[in-house]
């Protein structure tokens, strides 16, 4: 058994790389714009998604264990930090999940890798909230 063998294998990975990251992405955004359950999230965005699909895309790669396109464009995430101006309550991050996972299941992914991420982006969402309630 080699090394590479026992190294486990990224989300980036199981995921299936930038094209599906990209559909992902796509497919959170357009909910976004189209499911109503998801108009405060959608207020919290300017006029134009163009630039926050493409972001969110860059960090998803990188953060699922793939090629690192934000940190290349953008230095560090910073993410609590970038997303200070914008009002994160309870019911932002909560649509925010909602439409996350929507995504992911309207994307057919793994049902294992699904609930991973589902922690993982609970874990995040939940950190950036930075108003009460």
């Amino acid at each position: 058994m080699t090394e590479d063998e026992n190294k486990p294998v990224s989300p980036f990975l199981t995921i299936g790389g930038e094209p599906a990251i990209r559909a992902l992405v796509e497919r959170f955004y357009d909910l976004m714009e189209l499911e109503p359950g998801y108009a405060a999230l959608r207020a919290v965005h300017g006029p134009d998604l163009a630039s926050a699909r493409d972001k969110l895309f860059w960090f998803l790669c990188g953060w699922m264990g793939g090629p690192q396109h934000y940190v290349e464009r953008f230095g560090h995430p910073r993410l609590r930090a970038r997303h200070m101006p914008f009002k994160i309550g309870t019911l932002e991050r909560d649509q925010w999940l909602a439409c996350m996972d929507q995504s992911m299941g309207d994307v057919g992914l793994d049902a294992g890798l699904r609930e991973h991420l589902r922690a993982s982006f609970f874990q995040t969402a939940d950190w950036m909230r930075n108003q009460n309630g």
